[in-house]
């Protein structure tokens, strides 16, 4: 009796070979950008102390109280154990790193980062509770150029990967004393209707009464729409650093949609918020979200530090992309060796091909075969050309080229000349 497969935990889940190739697509062109706007990479641990997330996000957040993957270290030498918790999100473990390592402190940084975070949700498409972002974060500028700068890097990325189906949706959250008054007005309306609240939101009445502005209910949206509006609690600091915002994103041709609603899911937010959302993937419909937390790093025990950032669902964009023609790497050549002492000058005549040619995607036939099975593996790797080393060839010194998805002649040549013939093909390829 067999014993039965381990199956991959339930919303962690494998990329496939079939599916990493528009991955490499997104993951090189967003790098690219970032690179162009001179982003730094930072690179952060997986795990952080709990504590961490409960300061930053705000514990009674949906994240810190129910999504989080929480657990207790080994105990130390005294017996004691941190708590410890897989990042649900990349900003803070950055604000920490920036801290810890003195990045921050009358300094301007803009850093980047990618990898997977981690949330407890119940999975859906484009929702997996392993899932991966690309981040940025701009630290020591506090006006609205820069929170334009970002939106228009992001806009960029949309460009460049060929999509045009996302809608920019941008608010202000002012600063935390304005927001203290309009939640008490939030507080006093929505208790005035709490018979009309679903459980969810009367729960959040209590904790966190704005993220009853960005339910999903849709016999709650009326209600929503009639509650007071932020915008309209803003003093004059605050509202010109919007209006400005407004004028510059105006400037760029950056077509945008100011939301009043749009209060985003952790309590670190103040001033500019913003998210790209599309129609296409149902509900879960943002690809990339994020603002201001000016009061993030102090919080965290740092220097008052000015701080702007976003974040970008990876799967998001890959379900975007799924349907668009995005290019595949298929092997420019496949070497087929036939004959008892064509293998050792193939490998030779193979790793002299990677040599001459950095940017070469050659696979090697392994495993033996005929001509005609060697020729179908060929075809089944979706090469270009087949390079073709038999006895003749050995004799000849040369090699034989053949292509497999044109129909052009075949021709033999010598090593030098195949690296002449194959240069400007490979660099365009």
């Amino acid at each position: 009796m067999s014993k039965k497969s381990i199956q991959a935990i339930k919303g962690m889940n494998d990329i496939l070979p079939m599916h990493t190739p528009i991955w490499h697509y997104i993951e090189r062109n967003i790098r690219h950008v970032l690179e162009s706007y001179s982003y730094q990479e930072i690179r952060l641990p997986l795990l952080e102390r709990t504590e961490l997330f409960n300061r930053a996000i705000g514990e009674v957040t949906d994240i810190v109280e129910k999504e989080m993957f929480t657990f207790l270290d080994r105990p130390d030498k005294r017996g004691q154990s941190d708590s410890l918790t897989l990042r649900p999100e990349g900003t803070v473990g950055c604000v920490r790193a920036g801290i810890q390592h003195g990045l921050l402190y009358n300094q301007i940084q803009r850093l980047w980062y990618m990898g997977p975070m981690f949330r407890h949700e119940n999975p859906q498409k484009g929702r997996y509770r392993q899932f991966y972002q690309i981040g940025a974060e701009v630290y020591g500028l506090a006006g609205p150029d820069i929170d334009a700068e970002i939106i228009v890097m992001t806009a960029r990325f949309w460009k460049i990967l060929g999509l045009n189906d996302l809608e920019l949706h941008i608010n202000s959250l002012g600063s935390s004393s304005e927001r203290a008054t309009y939640r008490e007005q939030l507080v006093h309306y929505f208790s005035d209707h709490y018979n009309d609240l679903d459980a969810d939101s009367q729960r959040r009445l209590k904790s966190n009464p704005l993220r009853i502005l960005d339910s999903k209910n849709p016999e709650l949206q009326a209600l929503i729409e009639a509650a007071p509006q932020l915008l309209a609690h803003l003093d004059t600091e605050s509202l010109d650093h919007f209006n400005v915002l407004k004028q510059l994103l105006d400037s760029m041709g950056i077509t945008y949609c100011v939301n009043p609603r749009l209060v985003r899911g952790l309590d670190y937010y103040n001033h500019t918020v913003f998210e790209w959302v599309t129609q296409s993937l149902g509900s879960q419909g943002t690809v990339c979200a994020g603002g201001r937390y000016d009061t993030l790093v102090a919080q965290q025990g740092g220097h008052a530090t000015p701080a702007v950032g976003f974040a970008l669902g990876i799967e998001r964009l890959v379900l975007l992309l799924s349907e668009k023609d995005v290019p595949r790497y298929t092997p420019h050549l496949y070497l087929i060796m036939v004959g008892d002492k064509t293998a050792q000058y193939g490998f030779k005549l193979a790793e002299f091909l990677r040599d001459a040619l950095p940017k070469l995607r050659l696979l090697t036939h392994c495993g033996g075969g005929s001509f005609k099975s060697q020729f179908k593996r060929a075809d089944k790797s979706g090469a270009l050309m087949a390079l073709i080393l038999g006895e003749d060839e050995l004799t000849t010194q040369q090699i034989t080229l053949k292509y497999l998805r044109d129909k052009k002649p075949q021709i033999s040549m010598t090593q030098s000349e195949l690296i002449d013939y194959l240069s400007p093909l490979i660099n365009i390829n």
